[in-house]
């Protein structure tokens, strides 16, 4: 199923459903922004029937569970939070006293399906295409652009040629793009809300014939469909902040396998810096630390 047709669907369904069912209907049809964050035993209390008819609703829908009718729901509403929406949305979800276990747990679930879903051939499929690249663009916006930053300084200590797009006007990023090609890559950041500059960027870098790495929520994420390697992190978290536990995870790794990979051509790289960084004491020494 489309999942953006997922409201069409529920409205054609609604004459075959149960009277419970119904109930179930009118309540994400009318708070869809709150429902998609609801497990199903608090959305049957929310509406007055038992957890089992929530998953038999979802089943009725066509999808394998209520987890997966709830990911439908989720990726739906997401992209359109305002950030407004978001806070009323976690203030419906828990109290003062839960934010840390409910927040912190939320990270570790994003982490480890991400790592579930993490297709090996495809992760070592962008290593290779960050090793290999002439010149390696790297590009987040809003929130992102913390993670284009990290991933950009250790980038630059382990490759050659690493250009951070950092500036906000899209005139400026394709005029530093002007020379991307075929012997280029870039790593494209983008997470609900998603950035409109970070699609024209990947659109611009695909079509000029660079290898295109995403890092994103989502096969409907708009800067997906460039992807000549899509890698998947969950970002599930309906709150101000966004999530990006998960693809900092993954970026984490890339990092990591790059280093492995290019660990000869980086040896004599990272002993100069050693001994630049101790010349000029850019680190505290650590047996002045007390």
């Amino acid at each position: 199923m489309v999942k953006t047709n997922l409201i069409a669907h529920i409205t054609r369904q609604m004459s075959g459903f149960s009277k419970g069912q119904r109930r179930i209907a009118q309540y994400i049809l009318e708070h869809y922004d709150t429902a998609a964050f609801l497990t199903a035993s608090r959305l049957g209390g929310m509406v007055g029937v038992s957890e089992s008819t929530v998953v038999r609703f979802a089943t009725e829908l066509g999808f394998d569970g209520y987890p997966h009718l709830q990911k439908a729901m989720q990726e739906l509403i997401r992209s359109k939070l305002t950030s407004m929406q978001r806070v009323e949305v976690t203030r419906s979800l828990m109290t003062d006293e839960q934010v840390p276990g409910h927040i912190m747990q939320c990270d570790v679930d994003n982490i480890r399906q991400s790592l579930e879903e993490l297709p090996a051939d495809v992760f070592q499929g962008a290593v290779d295409t960050l090793v290999k690249a002439r010149k390696v663009y790297i590009f987040g916006a809003g929130s992102c652009r913390a993670l284009a930053n990290f991933a950009a300084y250790y980038l630059k200590l382990l490759l050659p040629d690493i250009h951070l797009l950092y500036t906000s006007s899209e005139t400026e990023i394709l005029e530093e793009m002007v020379h991307i090609g075929q012997e280029d890559a870039i790593l494209g950041i983008s997470f609900p809300r998603y950035s409109s500059k970070a699609v024209k960027t990947m659109h611009f870098a695909h079509s000029r014939g660079a290898r295109v790495i995403v890092i994103t929520d989502s096969q409907i994420s708009p800067i997906a469909e460039y992807a000549s390697y899509l890698l998947l992190a969950h970002s599930d978290m309906a709150t101000i902040v966004d999530s990006l536990v998960a693809p900092l995870s993954i970026l984490n790794a890339l990092i990591v396998a790059v280093s492995l990979r290019r660990m000869e051509e980086n040896r004599k790289t990272l002993g100069e810096l050693e001994q630049l960084w101790e010349k000029y004491q850019v680190y505290q020494p650590f047996d002045q630390l007390t």
